[in-house]
């Protein structure tokens, strides 16, 4: 391709790119508003669109969503996914170790537990989370490795026409960045650079994409599918746009396709599905409206409260009485002509069942949203066995649990991803530890590794299945989980050595080894 026709087509590819985000921007303003709103909601401030009718009034803030995101985030983060991985056939069961090793340092190196964190807070305050997987050559110490982040949901555009974010005709993310940071990463592609075209205050709903514009331009990664010769099968792309240029097209360096797997890099989570798009609904905008009703009520009650605080006193001309000497408390002694023209003025109470009607409005939140007394680990007197504590909490927390099992699938589909990442970027050799017969073993791996030498499958791809556990069981499980253990010891089910196997807690391996160490010194067998 001649340098002309190269102009062309990044000219092209850029007023495609421009235009076709305009259609996601324009689609978009709304959905920027709400989760802007939501933002503010999870902050407590609530009354930041209600008018000031009495700079005097009051505006109380109970953070009763707040709190609920919060009991709830903390459920989820009790339940941070671990990818376990299992061979599709058991001569690949060594490899599948390997595999699995290879995911677990990826996250430890990544930092996956940050990234699950901010996802959660997506999830439940936005209403929706996206996880992006890649592949990153820096990590690792310079060998590469696939990592699963977090995408902030107010910088990334899918198409408003599809509810299949896969099925969409693009994906853009968005941010800002300094013309320094231009000019030093694109320097021959710096000079073409324009105006920023979305620099302009043309919108109150474009804060996100406006951001802070002192020095900075909007970067578009621009995400689009092209057909293959494979019928159903697409080539996913990527280019970097800023300016009104092209300042990377992948294309050139892979045109087949940036990723083999042939999808887009990201994996969306609604919490709450919303009926013909791919976005969701999070618990502010299930509860925001009876939140604003108690801020309201709680309103009343302290303007109530204020006028109750500072009784009135009626004086008419006629009582004699002069008012700045009947507002002097100091004095023992006023003088008047008539005590009739003199009256106090109380402000009336409020009916009783008005707090108890807020009260209802605070505890049905909770109820309703999952944060109840049990899921936050309050019980009644006399429920002191683990089992029962994990029951009224297993009951008590469906919408945690719910939330934990989309997680989970969005989890399950990254590290699928992510696996196929590893088989088409690595190249060089890592050294991971795996543990075969309870000793821990080096090994080493490269995308070879996931490539069959069997004879008359020679070359094909091995597959695994993912299933996907929390990372550590919480406190009130691993009871529940020794004492049933302790209950089979005592039937005789379980010999001493292989409970403590199964049991959950700190310092197992130090026990065991003393049993180990009692029994060979008694020249006692296991």
């Amino acid at each position: 391709m001649d340098q002309t026709n190269d102009k062309e087509t990044s000219r092209q590819l850029c007023e495609r790119a421009y235009k076709l985000f305009d259609e996601f921007r324009s689609a978009y303003r709304q959905e920027w508003l709400r989760l802007e709103n939501n933002e503010r909601i999870y902050r407590g401030d609530h009354w930041y669109d209600v008018p000031v009718t009495d700079e005097h009034e009051p505006r109380p803030v109970t953070p009763i969503i707040q709190s609920t995101v919060e009991n709830v985030s903390a459920d989820l983060m009790d339940q941070v996914p671990e990818a376990h991985i299992r061979p599709e056939c058991g001569a690949d069961s060594h490899v599948a170790q390997v595999v699995e090793a290879v995911i677990r340092r990826n996250h430890d190196v990544a930092g996956y537990p940050v990234e699950y964190q901010k996802l959660v807070h997506d999830l439940l305050v936005g209403g929706y989370c996206v996880q992006e997987v890649g592949y990153d050559p820096s990590l690792n110490s310079g060998l590469g490795g696939a990592f699963i982040r977090h995408v902030d949901d107010r910088s990334i555009l899918f198409d408003p026409l599809c509810d299949d974010m896969q099925e969409g005709r693009a994906v853009f993310k968005l941010s800002l960045r300094t013309r320094e940071w231009f000019k030093d990463r694109f320097p021959e592609k710096y000079p073409l650079m324009g105006e920023d075209p979305y620099a302009a205050n043309d919108a109150p709903a474009d804060d996100i994409v406006r951001g802070d514009r002192r020095d900075s331009v909007l970067l578009l990664e621009y995400w689009w599918k092209t057909p293959t010769e494979r019928e159903g099968v697409f080539a996913v792309h990527m280019a970097l746009i800023a300016g009104g240029v092209v300042l990377a097209d992948s294309r050139e360096i892979k045109p087949q396709g940036y990723f083999a797997h042939g999808m887009y890099p990201f994996v969306l989570t609604p919490l709450y599905t919303r009926k013909g798009s791919a976005l969701g609904f999070g618990i502010v905008d299930l509860f925001e409206k009876q939140q604003r009703y108690a801020d309201k009520l709680d309103q009343i009650v302290l303007k109530n409260a204020f006028m109750a605080s500072h009784n009135k006193l009626l004086v008419t001309e006629a009582s004699g009485f002069d008012e700045e000497d009947l507002k002097d408390w100091s004095k023992e002694v006023h003088r008047g002509e008539s005590l009739n023209g003199v009256t106090w003025f109380s402000t009336p109470p409020l009916p009783a069942y008005l707090l108890t009607y807020i009260q209802r409005i605070r505890e049905d939140i909770k109820e309703e949203s999952g944060a109840n007394d049990s899921s936050r680990g309050n019980f009644r007197q006399g429920v002191t066995a683990a089992s029962a504590i994990q029951a009224l909490q297993v009951a008590s927390t469906k919408r945690a649990r719910m939330a934990t099992a989309q997680l989970y699938e969005a989890f399950r589909q990254a590290v699928r991803m992510e696996i196929e990442v590893e088989r088409e970027f690595n190249f060089y050799l890592r050294p991971v530890t795996v543990v075969v017969d309870g000793e821990e073993r080096e090994e080493h791996f490269d995308s070879a590794l996931l490539t069959r030498r069997d004879e008359g499958a020679e070359g094909l791809p091995m597959e695994f299945f993912i299933s996907v556990k929390a990372a550590k069981q919480d406190p009130f499980s691993a009871s529940a989980q020794n004492e049933l253990i302790v209950q089979l010891l005592q039937m005789g089910a379980l010999d001493p050595k292989r409970a403590v196997e199964l049991m959950s807690f700190d310092g197992k391996e130090q026990v065991l080894k003393k049993m180990e160490q009692s029994a060979a010194a008694s020249g006692t067998s296991d």
